[in-house]
């Protein structure tokens, strides 16, 4: 993937600020988009390639790229200003991003016994759970980030009819592989978590396998499509999978 400067403008405000004593934000201005994703994980690959050795971490996110050190290795001030002069040169000469993205299908069974807030985003949205199911399916969503459990995927792209906030009082437990709205961004979750986005359904992928070499089923800039399922095949699916 190519960055061209008609289609990714690179005048981005952005600043670089302390985030504890380990570590370093650089916050961009600009609103979160596919092309801000791009930007933040091409910087991600410069600076790994660029930047000091020793670095323990850089984790992307909407409109940030935190980096993480050890501060017996780091002053965080002199740390700081090398990671001005390296995003602003990356910015003046954005190349190419040097992973190449994956397109991953998903299944997800849209069925009531797996959607619990169906009800609620039709009484919100005015649709119909069909006309829900069509909506969610048709759509190629970037994945922007992975956080707040681990391999939870942040997807962007959601049709604005299918806006819905979040609920008002968050579940304990939502089961792994529920397919969530909240907002304008849909999701799925990994693990079994407490959480507070609507589910419209469930998915019988094992979307986090840790003593994997690769353990998440996806990575930021891949593209998730979801694909509606049955309980028999959720079923057989799921007996596959374990």
């Amino acid at each position: 993937m190519t960055f061209s400067e008609k289609k990714y403008p690179l005048n981005l405000d952005f600043d670089v600020s302390t985030n504890g004593d380990s570590a370093l934000d650089i916050r961009f201005s600009a609103e979160p988009s596919a092309n801000l994703s791009r930007y933040i994980i091409g910087l991600r690959q410069y600076i790994l390639s660029h930047g000091p050795n020793g670095l323990a971490d850089l984790i992307p996110a909407y409109q940030c790229l935190t980096i993480i050190f050890d501060p017996n290795l780091f002053d965080d001030e002199s740390l700081s200003q090398e990671i001005q002069r390296l995003t602003l040169k990356f910015l003046k000469t954005p190349g190419k991003i040097k992973t190449k993205p994956h397109t991953i299908r998903i299944p997800v069974c849209y069925e009531s016994i797996f959607a619990p807030d169906m009800t609620a985003v039709c009484k919100h949205t005015g649709l119909s759970p069909d006309e829900i199911v069509q909506l969610h399916t048709a759509t190629s969503y970037l994945v922007h980030m992975l956080g707040f459990s681990p391999g939870f995927l942040y997807l962007g792209g959601l049709d604005s009819r299918l806006y819905c906030p979040r609920k008002n009082k968050p579940r304990v437990r939502i089961p792994a592989g529920a397919v969530g709205i909240a907002g304008n961004q849909t999701g799925i979750y990994p693990q079994a978590t407490p959480g507070g986005w609507q589910i419209i359904g469930q998915s019988p992928t094992q979307l986090f396998q840790p003593y994997s070499k690769f353990p998440f089923i996806a990575a930021p800039l891949d593209i998730v499509e979801f694909y509606p399922i049955n309980k028999s095949e959720f079923a057989a699916i799921s007996q596959y999978n374990h």
